[in-house]
């Protein structure tokens, strides 16, 4: 077990009345039944060791295991991260983020991220969303990289905020998948929420999902994989990804939702590092000045070299 959390097991006897997991322990912790219900979802609650919903209801002799973070006073340290900044100032900064760099501390990433080398380069940041995460109002998975925005004003923060939830800022992203795809351009709508078997996995199966909408167009075609260009409609966790990997077309390089580690051509092996997925560009109204803003990401090397390879050259 991680030294940041601990663990709490709770018997169930014969004198507990059939309740719902969720209801059930909300009377016996005291925690709100919202965060529970979190917990269950997340599956840092499980019962007899295993995942379940939160309309289980619990039998007598099952063991209920609740993990829990141990809070600790946390600072976030400025670090001297080689970061692009495209623009800076007193209520925003919009950065490049490289793959395989964690946008903000968590556990097994103390150091290292996003959030650091911000700070460093900016010196202050929002307090909204402290400790950890001040100023974050949107972020890219470890490894899809691109541009992004980071607020270092609280009145930034929470306008910035209100544009995502509005749909009031334009995101476009660059992507291999595998497979050739014929049309030249489409529309997914699936729905998306926690997968009902992996709780780590978001998942178009599953009966709580929130609407998720994903275009696509082709912007060249190989034998075995295509180069696209896809907007968001919505901002759903792993979106792209799961949309594309739910028409049988993944993102080259996903571990959890394709495992298309490696792109044949010919009697040629090409060996993938990570997902090839990369947000390039960003636009928005700033949330001070009100001055039209938008912030173009130059395709990464590893995702040039791949489309060298499927072009031979």
């Amino acid at each position: 077990m991680s030294h940041d959390t601990e663990i709490q097991h709770i018997f169930v006897s014969l004198e507990d009345r059939p309740k719902r997991l969720d209801v059930f322990l909300a009377e016996k912790t005291g925690k709100t039944r919202s965060s529970i219900q979190r917990l269950i979802e997340t599956q840092k609650i499980t019962v007899n060791n295993k995942a379940v919903y939160c309309s289980y209801k619990p039998k007598t002799g099952d063991k209920i295991s609740i993990i829990t973070e141990i809070q600790q006073e946390t600072t976030l340290l400025p670090e001297p991260l080689d970061i692009k900044i495209h623009y800076q100032d007193d209520y925003i900064v919009v950065v490049d983020k490289p793959a395989g760099m964690v946008v903000y501390p968590c556990i097994g990433h103390k150091s290292g991220t996003l959030l650091n080398a911000v700070y460093y380069h900016c010196r202050k940041l929002a307090n909204a969303g402290l400790p950890l995460r001040p100023g974050v109002v949107h972020r890219l998975d470890m490894d899809t990289s691109g541009v992004m925005v980071v607020a270092i004003d609280d009145s930034a923060y929470y306008k910035l905020v209100e544009y995502f939830k509005k749909r009031q800022i334009e995101r476009l992203y660059k992507c291999i998948v595998y497979g050739r795809i014929k049309a030249d351009t489409g529309e997914i709508c699936y729905h998306i929420g926690r997968s009902e078997h992996d709780r780590k996995r978001m998942s178009i199966k599953t009966k709580r999902g929130k609407e998720a909408i994903t275009t696509w167009r082709v912007i060249e075609g190989f034998e075995n994989a295509t180069f696209l260009g896809i907007k968001l409609g919505t901002g759903r966790t792993h979106q792209i990804r799961v949309h594309m990997a739910s028409i049988g077309h993944p993102v080259l390089g996903d571990k959890v939702y394709g495992k298309k580690m490696q792109i044949m051509k010919g009697k040629k092996t090409y060996t993938l590092q990570r997902q090839m997925l990369h947000a390039e560009y960003l636009a928005f109204t700033h949330p001070i000045t009100g001055q039209g803003l938008g912030f173009q990401s130059q395709l990464p090397k590893d995702m040039q070299d791949c489309l060298d390879f499927l072009r031979d050259k």
